[in-house]
C-alpha cells in the first residue's frame, strides 16, 4: 500500500486539524432519568389499552387512546399529578376531589403537587377513575400516541 512519509504527514495533519475526534467508538445515548413518580402508572399495567409515553420530559398514560395522566418529578409547577381533562369537566372533578387545581402553566388540565398531604389519596381516586373509564378523565392527543418507533 505504501502511503509513505507524505501520507503519514497528511493523516497525522488532517487529525490535529479536526474538530472533533474520529467516532472510533459509536457513543452511547444517554440514560434517562427514572421518573420517581412511575408507580402511580402501576395499576394500568394490565390494562389493555394502556400505553405509556412520554412528553415534555413526563411520564404519559394514554388508555383506550386518550391522554389521561401525566406524571412530572421536576420543580414546581412540574412535580406532581397532571389530570387532562376539558375545562368544562374541572368543576365536577375539583367537588369530587378537592385537593385537585388547575395546573400554572396547562390550566386546562388540573394538577397535585407530590408534596401535597392529599397526593397519594388522589392518585387513588385518580386510578380509579381513569380504570373506570371516567368520561371526565382523558382528551384526544392532537399529535403522536405512543412510544416513538
Amino acid at each position: 500500500m505504501g502511503t509513505g512519509i507524505n501520507g503519514l504527514v497528511r493523516i497525522r495533519y488532517a487529525i490535529a486539524t479536526m474538530r472533533e475526534p474520529p467516532p472510533i467508538f459509536e457513543r452511547k445515548n444517554r440514560a434517562r432519568r427514572q421518573n420517581s413518580l412511575r408507580w402511580v402508572f402501576d395499576r394500568f399495567e394490565y390494562d389493555p389499552g394502556y400505553i405509556r409515553s412520554r412528553m415534555f420530559g413526563c411520564e404519559t398514560a394514554y388508555i383506550d387512546g386518550l391522554l389521561c395522566l401525566g406524571l412530572c418529578d421536576r420543580g414546581e409547577p412540574w412535580n406532581g399529578l397532571l389530570v387532562c381533562t376539558s375545562r368544562e369537566n374541572h368543576a365536577g372533578l375539583v367537588d369530587e376531589i378537592p385537593a385537585l387545581r388547575p395546573h400554572k402553566v396547562l390550566g386546562k388540565w388540573l394538577y397535585i403537587s407530590q408534596d401535597d398531604p392529599e397526593f397519594e389519596s388522589t392518585v387513588e381516586l385518580i386510578t380509579e377513575l381513569v380504570l373506570a373509564r371516567d368520561p371526565r378523565v382523558g382528551v384526544e392527543p392532537k399529535g403522536r400516541v405512543g412510544p416513538k418507533s
